[in-house]
């Protein structure tokens, strides 16, 4: 099981002209789940972004490191060799890509326990995950993401999610789009990852349902591109019932 700490401090990011994040500070430990909620237009997504490197955002201030690696000194590509994951809110279609592909590409370049996967071991994994996900199988051999619905793309993200195995996961809105089954499924196998491998999770999303799921030690509540509230489930369920009227 992995160890270590994602930890943001006093993280300053804009676009050109506009600061979002004023001052962001979390961190997040191996097997732990933190939650991250907020009306539209708090930082979440833009959180997410900047932490994996997403290019037309500025760094204006603050840090993120893994286990005392500078993310933001390296591109993306070495943060996802670091150990981060991205789960998109819109997970974007690769024609001519194949699944298997991308997957086997990916874990060479970030071997588990010293060595790389072979391709079968690969398809072996993404069979095995599908199955436990609920995911078509004959959806595996299409391009990435290409014809898939906005639910079928969700769990092919967690697909990929269990056969990489990332030490931490940035969820932006993973929940977006998926019914009840595919939410449960879903969630289910995230909050089993804590475990089974020591996943560290930041969920962004704005519904307590998710939360029902993959349960969080802790929640943070954003607005205004700053943490206006920390504490445990219960501050979920208290912004289900009330709304983020008291926060902004």
């Amino acid at each position: 099981m992995s160890t270590g700490e994602l930890v943001i401090d006093d993280l300053r990011a804009g676009i050109p002209g506009r600061e979002i994040l004023q001052g962001i500070s979390l961190t997040v430990r191996s097997g732990e789940v933190h939650a991250v909620m907020g009306p539209n237009g708090s930082g979440k997504s833009t959180l997410a972004h900047v932490i994996m490197g997403r290019p037309g955002y500025e760094v204006l201030g603050g840090t993120v490191t893994l286990d005392g690696i500078d993310l933001l000194a390296l591109p993306t590509w070495q943060r996802a060799r670091a150990g981060l994951f991205l789960a998109m809110q819109h997970p974007i279609e690769v024609p001519g890509v194949p699944l298997v592909d991308a997957l086997a590409s990916a874990r060479a370049a970030v071997p588990i326990d010293g060595s790389a996967s072979s391709t079968p071991d690969i398809m072996g994994r993404l069979h095995d995950e599908a199955n436990r996900i609920g995911l078509d199988q004959r959806l595996l051999d299409r391009p990435l993401n290409v014809d898939l619905s906005g639910g079928e793309r969700k769990r092919n993200e967690t697909v990929q999610l269990a056969v990489l195995r990332p030490r931490f996961a940035l969820l932006d809105e993973i929940d977006s789009g998926l019914d009840v089954d595919a939410l449960a499924d879903v969630g289910r196998r995230v909050q089993d990852a804590t475990d089974e491998w020591g996943l560290g999770v930041l969920a962004i999303t704005h519904f307590h349902r998710l939360l029902d799921v993959l349960v969080p030690d802790v929640v943070h509540v954003l607005a205004g591109g700053k943490v206006v509230a920390t504490g445990g489930p219960e501050l979920a369920r208290a912004v289900d019932r009330t709304g983020y009227a008291g926060y902004v």
